[in-house]
């Protein structure tokens, strides 16, 4: 089987056999039924793929639809003018690269019709284009944008070329309402939906349908769409691994499903990591070696927030769908860019508990939280959490607090926000990590934290203060019991108390009982 891994072109996917998980009979339903529209989705998932269907299915190209469900839904096929930019592909950290990329769309739009226009500004521009395209082809325009908030994204933390951007992307996309009756169709995609940037307020008659459960699956691979096309592939992974096919289902799952983009939604698979999954017949992490985008770090940084929250109860609809370009809340950046999802929804109350999607995001998003929250580069490598683990699996008790203590003189401050929060964060970013080959729990009691950690042979019940007392940490363990479940357990039981100092940002004492 040949998987398009990367390749975001219908009509290149159609003409040289890749499999093509039909999306088609969501695509005519959008288009019979409304005009204009707006689909938030994570990097990765099938964004441009979708939008060159569009291109295709607006070009008349019936060819390539033979065998899917839009031919047996659509019987007129015609051909409409197609203007279509895409704004990914280039990283946008000054003025000229967008002046560039706007300058050759535009004017390779106005060769096709030809325009010789005499204006500079976007907008007009692309208005004379719109008018042309009607008058040259008496068909009304379809306009399709992907990744339209690129620029803006790019930009984050760059408030004056931020508000460049925002302001000549926000007059050329206001055109489209003001061309209304010339327009057959048009099409945005984005990550974000960036609320206070205003981007669309010249643009008010977008059907955002980001979280319209009828679209949930329009990106991305559904359950029912892997059992569909890919069972063989799956038995030839599961050979590959001599597991059961059951079992790689299983573990396919648990890697890659788990997205959620409505309350109603079913199970969805990033697309990019299930298809270089099957194809190098390896359960890796994919999505995430991509890298974190720019505007996720510079949220997390600029938060003061504590990170055991991200994944919470109570998100209202409005915080999801919207991210304010003065806000320093992360959680509507990360679930619409990929790094939470919807777990559940409240009726009555009309909110959403988040969660993480699935292992290969939480561990990838955990080590690139530990580049933001471990304070040394030392420490950043994996193979540092693995000595720490080493050590708890040992019972060296001693030797496993004396890491710790250097751990946190090489603090680099990066992290600007109060010093609890940014030692309650940097523990918690380290037992996720070591989670992930030891049994390690992280709960709070009081507004103070323990952990506990088991191995085989030990266990650890660690209790941090901040700006107290090794022996306050000793004693609050004894008096709420935390020791108690482990009372007739047969292996050695470690009580650890730890100060922390809010002033010199490290521990500055610790005992062992």
């Amino acid at each position: 089987m040949l998987y398009p891994i990367g390749i975001q072109n219908f009509e290149d996917i159609r003409q040289k056999g890749y499999v093509y998980v039909d999306k088609t009979g969501l695509v005519h339903r959008l288009v019979t039924t409304g005009k204009y529209y707006f689909l938030s989705r994570p990097r990765r998932f099938g964004k441009s793929l979708l939008v060159s269907t569009l291109e295709a299915y607006f070009q008349g190209k019936k060819e390539l639809f033979k065998g899917l469900a839009v031919e047996g839904l659509e019987k007129d096929w015609n051909a409409y003018p197609v203007l279509h930019l895409d704004l990914s592909g280039v990283t946008y950290t000054e003025e000229k690269v967008l002046d560039e990329k706007m300058e050759n769309t535009l004017r390779c739009w106005e060769k096709e019709y030809g325009i010789e226009n005499p204006f500079t500004v976007d907008g007009l521009r692309f208005s004379g284009i719109i008018d042309a395209a009607y008058e040259k082809t008496g068909k009304q325009v379809v306009i399709l944008i992907d990744e339209y908030d690129k620029p803006l994204l790019d930009a984050a933390g760059n408030e004056p070329l931020r508000e460049a951007f925002r302001s000549r992307l926000q007059g050329f996309y206001s055109v489209m309402k003001s061309r209304d009756g010339k327009l057959r169709f048009g099409f945005l995609t984005g990550v974000t939906k960036l609320g206070k940037l205003s981007i669309f307020s010249g643009l008010n008659n977008l059907n955002d349908i980001s979280m319209d459960y009828r679209y949930a699956g329009i990106c991305g691979i559904s359950e029912s769409d892997l059992h569909a096309y890919f069972d063989e592939s799956v038995q030839e992974m599961a050979d590959a691994n001599r597991i059961s096919k059951e079992e790689c289902y299983a573990k396919l799952k648990d890697y890659y499903d788990g997205y959620h983009f409505s309350e109603d939604s079913e199970d969805i698979y990033n697309p990019f990591s299930l298809l270089r999954a099957l194809d190098e017949q390896r359960f890796r992490d994919y999505w995430y070696e991509t890298g974190t985008p720019t505007f996720v770090v510079k949220a997390l940084k600029q938060g003061k927030f504590n990170l055991e929250d991200l994944t919470l109860e109570g998100v209202s609809a409005s915080t999801l769908s919207g991210v304010n370009a003065d806000d320093s809340d992360p959680v509507p950046v990360l679930y619409q860019s990929g790094y939470l999802t919807i777990q559940s929804y409240d009726e009555r109350w009309q909110s959403y508990t988040l969660k993480y999607p699935n292992r290969e995001v939480e561990r990838g998003f955990m080590e690139g939280l530990a580049n933001i929250y471990v304070p040394s580069a030392r420490y950043k490598r994996p193979f540092m959490v693995r000595r720490f683990v080493e050590d708890f699996e040992k019972g060296d008790a001693e030797g496993l607090m004396k890491r710790f203590e250097a751990f946190f003189a090489d603090a680099d401050y990066e992290i600007v926000e109060d010093a609890e929060l940014y030692f309650q964060n940097t523990m918690y970013v380290m037992c996720k990590l070591m989670g992930q080959y030891t049994q390690v729990e992280r709960r709070t009691s009081n507004g103070h934290m323990d952990i506990v950690v088991q191995t085989e042979k030990y266990i650890y019940v660690m209790e941090l203060k901040m700006d107290a007392s090794a022996d306050e940490a000793l004693q609050q363990i004894e008096d709420k019991g935390y020791a108690n479940p482990f009372a007739a357990d047969s292996r050695k039981l470690f009580k650890i108390g730890v100060n922390f100092s809010s002033a010199t940002r490290r521990i500055e004492e610790w005992k062992i009982r």
